[in-house]
């Protein structure tokens, strides 16, 4: 039996899926007003399918006033207008069903928008029923925050409120509170929208910043963080938010009973999920805690394979290495690009080549996968003109950090269409000329397009079992190329990707082996016993009997 059949039958379908993640504003727009629209993905599921996803995951499309482009909610079981409506959405279950694709929604479940009812009864007094269901404090005596946490967008993670005469916390903006839920009944109300979504018949979840759901009860400072230990995977260099250690503000030890919790309500329906691991230090480990034992989510990922800068052999084996050694059962989800961070391809300074090295690594790699939407048209970031720009956070710290806004450019479909064939009317935002040219129509007739590359390795990581399921062994990094064994139930298979733009030449696996994978450009040992890789070439290779 293939792998392909082992996800579509097995109640684990989720290990070692293909999730491709639809941002909704910009994947389609069915009726003509420039937004994106659940209709418009029922348009275009056709195209998912044709790559070989097992799965999709849609962005925030929850009623919201979308100050944050929907990942500030304001009502958690409803769609919003620009979307469409809740029968919208019960067609895209059916298409994607008929497709054999899996649905995942993005849960937002840490914050909500400051429109939402719960937050607009919190805020009223301080004696409501709902006045502990955010984070509320009385300020310092000098009427300063109660602490020095940071918000990830700027600034206080605090916000006066003179109706309570408190503060309220946000990690994020300031219109998104954060839910307290140290406070069973938020717990709770927030698994009932769980249960509404399982309901009418999604299969499983993406749950952004999963490791922000409990702050720390004392609210306790966060200690800085020395100057050498500061990174931009999570905030670009020009937020102070890097100086901090975040170790009150989030990553708290609660959350693993909510998710035990939540994982509960997920068992009955076959249903998965897998959660955004934001932390710049420990993300790994969150990500083993958070997966391991059976009890808590599938899957996380965490920022490792989003780092801003090339990811060498040497980075891949470390990443495994810490993951293995802090929980050796954790089940990753990689991703090289997301609606968050500037697409891989531009952020590693790829060339075509380069970007199929890349990706036949991805679909070998131990883990499940979750692809971008445009990253297999090899679609680089846009340029967006500072008056064009929709994000807060771009707007915020202008120049220096340009925002999400992008990666968000709406999906190209047609080379002759000057808004490439996304929406009739002028897009939410605009479409670059350089992308037309990427554009789905263009590629499918162009036989050495990374499309086709993609579809190429999605089909060899779903006709090997070891691949999607198996174990990994003997990882390590013989100069610029990395390389390892995958294995299931008595099938092998030898992984190496030269990830650099020089010829490598490295020593052969010893025992009998066949070569596969010619439509990845895999090449096989020399008479030497060695193997004589090109600039970003792979070898794979099945163990024979005997």
């Amino acid at each position: 039996m293939k792998a392909k059949n082992i996800i579509a039958k097995d109640k684990d379908w989720w290990r070692g899926a293909v999730i491709y993640q639809i941002y909704p504003r910009s994947y389609q727009d069915s009726n003509g007003d420039g937004v994106g629209d659940l209709l418009g993905i029922v348009e275009r599921l056709p195209h998912i399918a044709s790559l070989g996803a097992d799965a999709i995951w849609i962005s925030p499309f929850f009623t919201s006033p979308m100050k944050d482009f929907g990942y500030d909610v304001s009502d958690y079981c409803d769609v919003d207008p620009i979307f469409g409506t809740l029968g919208d959405f019960d067609q895209v279950i059916a298409t994607a069903h008929t497709l054999g694709l899996k649905v995942m929604i993005d849960l937002v479940l840490s914050h909500t928008s400051d429109q939402h009812p719960w937050f607009r009864e919190s805020r009223a007094n301080r004696d409501n029923p709902k006045a502990d269901w955010f984070v509320w404090a009385d300020p310092k005596p000098d009427g300063t925050p109660p602490n020095n946490w940071l918000s990830i967008f700027g600034g206080s993670a605090w916000q006066w409120d003179g109706r309570r005469m408190q503060y309220y916390l946000h990690n994020f903006l300031v219109s998104q509170p954060d839910l307290n839920f140290h406070n069973p009944d938020v717990q709770e109300a927030l698994l009932d929208v769980v249960r509404f979504w399982l309901d009418r018949g999604v299969d499983g979840f993406r749950l952004d910043t999963i490791n922000f759901y409990f702050a720390d009860k004392k609210l306790r400072d966060n200690p800085a963080l020395p100057p050498e230990k500061r990174n931009d995977t999570i905030a670009p260099a020009v937020n102070p938010y890097n100086w901090q250690e975040h170790i009150h503000s989030k990553n708290q030890s609660e959350n693993l009973d909510f998710l035990k919790k939540f994982r509960a309500v997920l068992e009955p329906y076959n249903a998965a999920a897998v959660g955004e691991v934001g932390d710049a230090q420990r993300g790994l480990e969150i990500m083993a805690e958070y997966t391991s034992g059976g009890d808590k989510v599938q899957m996380c990922y965490a920022f490792e394979l989003l780092q801003p800068h090339p990811v060498a052999a040497s980075d891949v084996v470390e990443v495994f290495t810490r993951l293995k050694a802090t929980a050796p059962d954790a089940w990753p989800c990689w991703a090289y690009s997301n609606h968050d961070v500037v697409r891989h391809v531009t952020r590693w300074g790829l060339s075509r080549s380069a970007a199929k090295a890349y990706t036949t690594l991805l679909m070998c790699l131990r883990g499940s996968v979750c692809l971008y939407q445009g990253e297999e048209l090899g679609l680089p970031e846009a340029e967006i003109a500072f008056e064009d720009l929709q994000d807060p956070y771009g707007i915020e710290f202008w120049p220096e950090f340009k925002g999400r806004d992008g990666c968000r450019t709406p999906m190209v479909w047609m080379a002759d269409n000057q808004n490439g064939g996304f929406s009739s009317a002028k897009p939410w935002l605009p479409v670059p000329t350089e992308h037309l040219r990427l554009a789905v129509s263009a590629e499918e007739a162009d036989p050495g397009a990374l499309l086709h590359h993609y579809r190429k390795a999605i089909a060899f990581r779903h006709a090997q079992d070891a691949l999607a399921k198996g174990t990994m062994t003997g990882m390590r990094a013989d100069g610029p190329v990395v390389r390892f064994e995958r294995e299931f139930e008595g099938s092998r298979i030898f992984v190496a990707v030269n990830l650099s733009g020089e010829p490598a030449t490295v020593a052969a696996p010893e025992g009998r082996w066949k070569v596969t994978g010619a439509e990845l450009g895999s090449t096989g040992p020399a008479g030497d016993g060695k193997l004589h890789l090109g600039p970003w070439q792979p070898c794979l290779m099945l163990a024979l009997e005997g």
